[in-house]
């Protein structure tokens, strides 16, 4: 364990010891093999530099190897004895610097930032190529012709997308000290990152750091603004307006212009008339599009602000900052944004992906219990689609959780935010696996729907749903009985309802076969079996309820 600087979560690789790994990544010249010892000395870590492990084993300089045997050879090389010290199963804390194209390997980099925390370092092109200069240069094989500069730029259109893919930027313009001082504030709050190129972008945790947004959740992305010099729309609704008082301040004094819109409380937030009210706020106040929104509420504000941001000016910046455990754990993440219609729930949206999300678990405090428990459900599906440890590890804690303990809070959200990351970056746009994070929603929406949006809960609509899917998985051959009564104990242990038959009737039905995803009367339908076993299967809308035990009577 690191016994100084921040709080660091161990990183967990396949089937080796728990150990903490820090990469640092970027562009020739950007002082990873600098700031790396550094860091290193900082964390009482080992240090390792990559170029000089590849050096060793091939036993001559990299400039000569790739002279002799040519980029192709080398980066076989160099991923080789990467994966070797990756395979190595030292417990302690490891700061590895990677050579300036080691990331552009997509498996590789996914291995990294699975394994560890990736770091990129990055400054302009002009300080890149006088930092090199022409002596260093010679013996770098990319930079042996032509104008450096170009070269670098060159390189790093090339790379950009793999370079975002990390759990923080760093500024290396400036002194060692301060680059390893940005290192260690991006390691603070087990920050999660959902890898999407360009746009990827990071969930920091901070207890108690959501009132001073800034501070807690940097935008320290290079071609992006931060919070200085940029108007500010702050979408709040009435129950969280008041909450965010000393997040208004602290916005007002950083922004160009702070500008609030406070929406009706659900069911009355997800509409179009919520939607244009931020619109003409925005542009009333003369907004460009440099413009940034920040939600601060529940899913539904979440999702009416990211719909806004998504059209306002064809697209502004989106910060989210939820306050209800559902949308920590779920709607806060991928992307997904939209309103409701009296036809159904979310069927008018679009996809647009925040540029950073801040989860701070002491804002539950202020909930009624059984609406901070609704967004265990949420919890417990990303639990199940995980696997076995992460349910077990639900079950140890399922007191803490009913409780609200704010640590056992923060390690639920972020195991759900994990699985949600990784299917979202494999599918952003639904249409292949993100489909197993409907687990429990097709019957569930259709519950809630029914009750008219405030009869029932989403979250515990989607614990009613998750145990008539596995009903289905039953029926199916696919769960087992120890299965479902498995299910519902962690359900009924965290304080959620396990009887949809009770609920469900003919206007759930006429609601189910209203879903969104429903294709010429069949559909897509997550269906469970035992924890880590979930499948989608395209089933008949009839065939799913009498599969339940649902049909109306």
């Amino acid at each position: 364990m690191v016994k100084t600087g921040p709080r660091l979560a161990p990183a967990h690789g396949r089937g080796h010891h728990r150990r903490v790994r820090i990469f640092l990544s970027g562009p020739m010249g950007s002082g990873k093999s600098t700031v790396g010892p550094a860091l290193a000395e900082r964390l009482g870590a080992r240090f390792v530099d990559l170029d000089e492990q590849v050096s060793r084993h091939a036993g001559r300089p990299v400039s000569r190897l790739w002279a002799e045997r040519g980029e192709c050879a080398f980066r076989a090389l160099e991923a080789e004895t990467l994966e070797a010290l990756l395979d190595e199963p030292d417990e302690g804390t490891l700061v590895l610097a990677l050579g300036g194209g080691t990331v552009v390997s997509t498996r590789l980099r996914r291995r990294l930032l699975r394994e560890g925390r990736v770091l990129t370092l990055h400054a302009p092109t002009t300080v890149l190529a006088e930092r090199l200069g022409a002596e260093a240069r010679r013996a770098r094989p990319l930079l042996a012709e032509g104008d450096p500069r170009d070269t670098l730029q060159a390189l790093w259109v090339e790379r950009r997308d793999a370079y975002a893919e990390c759990h923080g930027w760093l500024d290396a313009r400036g002194p060692v000290e301060d680059v390893v001082r940005q290192a260690l504030e991006r390691l603070e709050g087990r920050p999660l990152l959902v890898p999407l190129g360009h746009r990827s972008y990071r969930v920091r945790f901070a207890l108690g750091g959501a009132l001073d947004l800034p501070r807690a959740l940097p935008l320290e992305v290079p071609w992006r603004p931060g919070y200085e010099g940029r108007a500010v729309l702050l979408v709040t609704d009435e129950r969280t307006s008041e909450l965010a008082a000393p997040l208004r301040e602290r916005l007002a004094a950083t922004a160009a212009g702070l500008h609030e819109v406070v929406l009706p409380p659900p069911p009355r937030t997800k509409t179009l008339a919520s939607v244009q009210r931020i619109w003409e706020t925005a542009l009333a106040a003369g907004v460009d599009r440099d413009a940034l929104v920040v939600a601060f509420g529940g899913g539904a504000v979440g999702d009416v602000a990211g719909f806004a941001a998504a059209t306002l000016l064809r697209g502004v910046d989106l910060v989210q900052v939820p306050t209800t455990l559902l949308a920590m754990a779920d709607s806060a993440v991928g992307g997904k944004t939209a309103i409701d219609l009296p036809a159904g729930k979310n069927l008018v949206g679009a996809f647009h992906q925040p540029v950073g999300v801040l989860v701070d678990a002491t804002l539950l405090s202020t909930l009624p219990p059984a609406e901070r428990i609704a967004g265990l459900a949420e919890v417990v599906k990303a639990a199940w689609l995980r696997g076995e440890p992460a349910v077990a590890r639900l079950e140890h804690d399922a007191e803490a959780l009913r409780a609200g303990k704010p640590e056992a809070v923060e390690r639920a959200v972020h195991l759900a935010l994990e699985v949600k990351a990784e299917l979202v970056s494999g599918d952003e746009r639904d249409a292949g696996r993100r489909h197993l994070l409907n687990l429990g929603h097709t019957f569930g929406h259709a519950l809630e729907a029914a009750a008219g949006y405030d009869g029932l809960r989403h979250g515990e609509a989607v614990a009613l749903g998750l145990v008539a899917a596995m009903r289905v998985g039953r029926s199916l051959g696919e769960a087992s009985g120890e299965d479902a009564r498995r299910l519902a104990a962690l359900l009924d242990r965290l304080g959620l309802p396990t009887d949809p038959w009770s609920r469900f009737d003919a206007e759930a039905a006429r609601y189910l076969r209203l879903d969104k995803k429903r294709r010429a009367g069949t559909i897509r339908f997550v269906v469970p079996g035992a924890p880590g076993r979930v499948s989608v299967r395209s089933v008949r809308l009839e065939e799913a309820l009498a599969l339940a035990d649902l049909l109306p009577q």
